[in-house]
Parts: C-alpha cells; structure tokens; sequence
C-alpha cells in the first residue's frame, strides 16, 4: 500500500510538503502544476514550484517529490518532461483532473477528458521523450460533465504508457461536492492493467475503509483530508497494520503550525505570508477545537508580528525578501 500527498494548486506548496511530510507516512508526494503552453520552459521555473529539485528530488525529511505537468500540446509536454527530468525530476506526472475554470479555459487539465485521443497522444509523447528508468503517471477525474467516457480515458492514459493512474472519483462538474464515487476506481481497474489509486473525500480512516471495501483500491492519494489532520497518513496505516496510534495533539502540531510560520515569511513577502498561514490554519479548524479559536483571533489581522505573537513564536529576521516581515 502506498499513501500519496495531493498536487493541490495555491495550498500544498513547497513549505506546506515540507511540513506535512515531516509529521510521516506519506510514501510521496507531488508538486504544483506546472502549466506548459507553447515553449521550453527556463529551469527557473520548475524551481520556483519544485525547489526540492536542487536537494534531490525529496523534502527535508526524505519524502520523494514528483514533477506534475499540466498542457495539452503533446510535444511541448514531451520537451519539458525531459527538461525536469535533466533537473532531477524522479517521476513525471501529468495533470488531467484540474477543475479550475481558468485552466479548463486554456485547455489544461480536466477539459482534456473529453478528449481521450488526445490523452494518449500526450503521455506517449512524454514516454517517449524520457529516460526509460524514469516512470510517466496521470491523474484524472471521471470526466467533465459525467462519466461516461472515464474508461475510456483511463485506458488511453494506460495505454499510452502511464505507469499508474490517480483518479480523482468526480467528475469536473461535481468539482468537490460529495460524495466521491469511489465505485468508479475499481471500474476503472478493471479495465487496465497498470495500479490505480483512490482519491477524493477520504478525511478520516472510517473514510479510508469505506473507500477501500467499495473501490478495491490498495493505494490512495490524500488532499484535503491530509490538510486538515496532517497525521491522517499515520493512522490510516495503523490501521492497515493493525497497530494502536494515538493521534496527533493539538500541542504536538503546533511546532509544525509555527515552522509553517516561520517558512511562510521567509519565502513570502508580508502581504501574502498571513493569508497562506489562514489557509492552512482554516482547514485545521475541521480536526482540532484550537484551531477554530486561532483563527479567530488571527483571521483579521494582516500584522506579521501580531501573528508571531499569537503563535508564541519570535518575529522572524532572518528572510532574505525585500520587505518581509522583521522585528
């Protein structure tokens, strides 16, 4: 069994992979987006959503780190594949479950689905354009408006020479409303021959077994859920081994929640340093009573040493950022 971190575009950041994995049992996780459109990207520009390129491809605490694409030009996808694998990339994965509106608009991600040719052509452009050791994945939806055409989109995924698939059991339309149809995951695996994770509403691990009896699926990928109580990894495989775990506490996350903190000013100017703290903040309001009371205080203040205050930790001085937050 494998337990994967979500690409989640504006949340599961550097920092936040960086915090995340260190609580444990994430097997790996995956960047950003990176959007591909009609040219070679510079270097720069993985290392701005991949920084982990330049320490091997894995975070401070040894977790590898997969490099996501998300386009529609087969070649252009195919020429930036090579490119980040030059970089260090272990893992080209590529987008094809994004539901946001813009990007569906520029023909990236989920929109893509009604396309199922096109997807093959995609990953086996890519295949092809890199090294034979290193492995091409994909991760989609059920589809766009339904799923009618989700087989045949994971089977042209699969065909093309993807190693596995993530699905995402929504479809665009259905965007994060549940439920998740988790009995599409196992249709989907009964259709191709490659493994196929489960992603999608899994919160807690009543949600994992649930998920599991109706998919079938050995493997997930947790999002949202992983955000909002950063051990659910650990208990799920507690439970997978039949081991007691005691749950993370409130005090044993908030070093965690501080380092965040900390990272978050460092790496970001003080105007957008809070609100990422809020973000992250706002989702732990569904596992722990405290954080509903933080964010309360926290939530209109824009101060970043107000905010080190309320988290008991110093005003960070060491960012190298042009007008960020200093005592």
């Amino acid at each position: 069994m494998q337990i994967a971190l979500a690409p989640m575009e504006g949340l599961v950041d550097n920092i936040l992979r960086d915090v995340l994995t260190r609580v444990g049992g994430i097997d790996w996780c995956v960047t950003e987006f990176i959007r591909v459109s009609e040219r070679l990207l510079p270097a720069s520009s993985f290392h701005k959503l991949a920084p982990e390129l330049r320490q091997g491809a894995r975070t401070a605490a040894g977790v590898p780190m997969r490099v996501q694409l998300l386009g529609s030009d087969p070649q252009c996808l195919a020429d930036n594949a090579a490119l980040a694998c030059e970089l260090g990339a272990p893992v080209i994965d590529l987008n094809f479950g994004c539901p946001a509106k813009t990007v569906n608009k520029s023909r990236g991600g989920a929109v893509l689905l009604k396309e199922p040719e096109l997807l093959h052509a995609i990953v086996q452009h890519v295949r092809r354009a890199v090294p034979a050791h290193i492995p091409v994945t994909a991760k989609m939806r059920l589809g766009f408006d339904t799923p009618d055409g989700a087989l045949d989109c994971a089977i042209a995924l699969a065909d093309g020479g993807a190693e596995h698939l993530v699905v995402h059991a929504r479809t665009k339309a259905q965007g994060y409303k549940p439920p998740a149809h988790w009995e599409w995951v196992a249709r989907v695996q009964d259709v191709v021959k490659v493994p196929v994770f489960a992603n999608g509403e899994i919160w807690t691990v009543e949600d994992w077994q649930r998920c599991r009896e109706v998919s079938g699926a050995q493997d997930i990928m947790l999002g949202r859920g992983l955000v909002s109580r950063p051990d659910l990894a650990l208990q799920i495989a507690a439970a997978r081994d039949g081991l007691d775990y005691q749950p993370l506490t409130w005090p044993a996350l908030l070093p965690l929640l501080q380092e965040f903190w900390r990272q978050a000013q460092d790496k970001l100017s003080p105007r957008y340093a809070p609100g990422r703290l809020k973000q992250w903040l706002a989702m732990l309001t569904r596992s722990y009573p405290e954080a509903v009371a933080l964010f309360a205080e926290l939530r209109r203040s824009a101060d970043c040493q107000a905010i080190s205050a309320l988290l008991g930790t110093p005003a960070w001085t060491g960012s190298t950022r042009t007008g960020a937050c200093v005592a």
